[in-house]
């Protein structure tokens, strides 16, 4: 019977270098997916924050609180223009999805109705992050967090569902490290945040300052 040649050394070698290239390509493109995701999500950042000015530059108004936005906006056949109680500010919480009435959702419908954010002019939906949750905008900082009210946030632009570690990131580009603190804050006040020895990889809400 004829005898059944193995692998050589230099063969075994050859596959363990394509199989630590193909490794290295999968990985490499994960981390480029994943700085694509971060940059989109500060580019929504980004043009959110330029529509909500260039509405209030035309109409001296807050997209959300808009107290005359039924007549300014002509509606959809069989549709209404919802408006605002013209208190300056977004009430309802940011990622709300089950009222029609709260501003934190007619925030949309308003920049929509203006041309100035992509989307059917009567739908009060809010659009999706890269991460896959919700984007929205609200002034109702008390509801950031359950141990304490949001230091000096003022309307903000909140993003849900973002893993713990790309918020870091985030974080370090954009503000001062601190979840409790600054321009960019969190739901969470867990001290492993800050020093980076994340134990619970979850997702958390990210909130942007819009001051």
């Amino acid at each position: 019977m004829k005898k059944q040649a193995g692998f050589t050394l230099v063969e075994i070698a050859i596959v363990m270098v394509i199989i630590g290239l193909l490794l290295g390509g999968v990985l490499k493109g994960q981390e480029i997916i994943t700085q694509a995701k971060i940059k989109n999500l500060e580019n929504d950042f980004t043009g959110i924050t330029a529509a909500i000015y260039s509405y209030q530059d035309r109409y001296r108004a807050l997209p959300g609180d808009d107290s005359r936005a039924d007549k300014r906006f002509i509606p959809e056949a069989g549709a209404t223009i919802p408006k605002g109680d013209g208190k300056n500010g977004i009430e309802g919480e940011f990622n709300n999805t089950d009222s029609d009435t709260v501003e934190s959702r007619i925030f949309w419908l308003h920049l929509r109705a203006a041309g100035l954010v992509d989307g059917e002019p009567s739908s009060l939906d809010q659009p999706i992050n890269a991460f896959n949750g919700i984007t929205g905008v609200s002034s109702e900082t008390d509801k950031i967090r359950s141990d304490q009210t949001a230091k000096k946030m003022g309307t903000y632009i909140g993003f849900s569902k973002i893993p713990v570690k790309i918020a870091i990131i985030i974080e370090a580009r954009s503000d001062d490290s601190n979840p409790n603190d600054g321009s960019v804050q969190t739901d969470k006040t867990n001290p492993d945040y800050i020093t980076g020895n994340i134990k619970d990889a979850g997702d958390i809400n990210l909130y942007f300052s819009l001051i």
